[in-house]
Order: structure tokens, then C-alpha cells, then sequence
């Protein structure tokens, strides 16, 4: 579990890649300090275990699940990464809960400045922008968010306002328009979803037991 709040920027040391899987090595040293095999990194947004590790680097394998579904398939030498370490319970959480399983890819369609700030237009498919509301939070490559706006109209994209410190501390405003982004949507509208359409589904399976039940009686000559 991550809080996305990025620690630093990585850079990608090496990446080989499999037939559809991929190794990466990226470069780092706040996230390294007190480092152990198996400890998770959130690398743009994906829970990534570390399998070895220096003290300037540290390795990660990719299955192709996470390649298909994420922007890693487009990292190469010199690529820059948001770091985040796992969230200790002693923690403050300044962000939201963000569990590095990202719900898929957006793209950036627009970016505008304003004043201080940059607005930053994000396009996402249907199935990721029916958890975006306006006020709640989204993890884009691991970096936690407000949703400024959502466009209910076209239902296709949303904007969050980037903050000074944010374009400091990650790679959101080093990317251009039309470069792909690791979208996660907010826990709680996933899950409440969730019981919600398995509470329907068994309402509808007990309501198809009894009417196979009184036919069943009705047909046997018991009602």
C-alpha cells in the first residue's frame, strides 16, 4: 500500500525485455536506503518487487500482465520514474490510499498553465472514468491527485491542477501531449461497485430459486 506521495525520480538504468515480460534496473537513493529483497516500490504507479539490488540501483521484474496493462512497455534507457516506498503504519497519509495495482492507461490531451499551477487534461476510457468524480482523488503514475473536473458530456476525460512542488518532485509535467499515463482510481468506488453488483446478482439468483421452487410445487400438485 502506497500513500502517492512520489520520493524521488528514478531513472531507468537497464530494461531487457522477454517475449512479454521485462526486467528493468533503475537508479535511485532515497527509496534504496534500508533496502531488503522482496520490498515493494511503487514505480509509476505499479507495485513492483525488488528482486537485487545495489547501492545505486535496484532490479524488478515485470510480467507481461503489468506490460500489457501499463506505460512500461514504453520505458527505455534514461526514462525518468516516480518512487514511492510502501507505506509504514506509523505514517502520516498525506495522499490517499493508492495500492499500485493501476485500473489501466489514460493520455494526456492537454496542458495549460495557469498562473502558478498547470492544468493537466487527461483522456481515459469508460471503464476507469466512471470512478473519476470531481473532489476525489486518482493515483497518475503514482502521483496522488484531485480531480478538479470530470466532463460528464463526453464522458471521456478529467483535469487535475499540478502544484509547483508536484512538477518539482515528479515526471508529470516532463511529458507531452499524447504520452500515455498509469491511471489508479480511488479504492472505495471500486469496492462499494463491487458489493453492489454481488448483492444484485444473489437478490436475482434467490428471487430464480423460488420461482423454480413454487413452479416446482405448483407442477407436483403441493401449491
Amino acid at each position: 500500500m502506497f500513500t502517492g506521495l512520489i520520493e524521488e525520480i528514478g531513472k531507468v538504468e537497464s530494461i531487457i525485455k522477454g517475449g512479454k515480460s521485462a526486467q528493468l534496473t533503475i537508479g535511485a537513493s532515497k527509496v534504496l536506503e534500508n533496502i531488503k529483497q522482496g520490498d515493494s516500490i511503487s514505480t509509476n504507479g505499479i507495485c513492483l518487487t525488488v528482486t537485487t539490488f545495489t547501492k545505486t540501483t535496484f532490479t524488478v521484474d515485470i510480467m507481461p500482465e503489468t506490460m500489457q496493462r501499463s506505460n512500461l512497455n514504453d520505458l527505455k534507457y534514461g526514462s525518468k520514474v516516480n518512487l514511492e516506498r510502501a507505506l509504514k503504519l506509523d505514517d502520516r497519509l498525506n495522499g490517499h490510499l493508492v495500492s499500485g495495482h493501476i485500473d489501466g492507461i489514460g493520455k494526456i490531451k492537454a496542458i495549460e498553465k495557469d498562473d502558478n499551477a498547470t492544468w493537466l487534461t487527461i483522456q481515459a476510457p469508460p471503464n476507469i472514468l466512471k470512478y473519476i468524480i470531481e473532489k476525489g482523488s486518482v493515483a497518475i503514475d503514482g502521483t496522488s491527485l484531485t480531480v478538479a473536473s470530470v466532463d460528464n458530456v463526453s464522458n471521456e476525460i478529467f483535469k487535475v491542477s499540478i502544484i509547483p512542488l508536484t512538477r518539482e518532485k515528479t515526471t508529470l509535467l516532463s511529458k507531452i501531449i499524447g504520452e500515455k499515463v498509469n491511471l489508479e482510481c480511488d479504492l472505495i468506488g471500486k469496492y462499494v461497485e463491487r458489493f453492489l453488483v454481488f448483492n444484485e446478482d444473489l437478490n436475482q439468483a434467490e428471487e430464480q430459486k423460488t420461482s423454480l421452487d413454487l413452479n416446482f410445487l405448483r407442477e407436483n400438485g403441493f401449491a
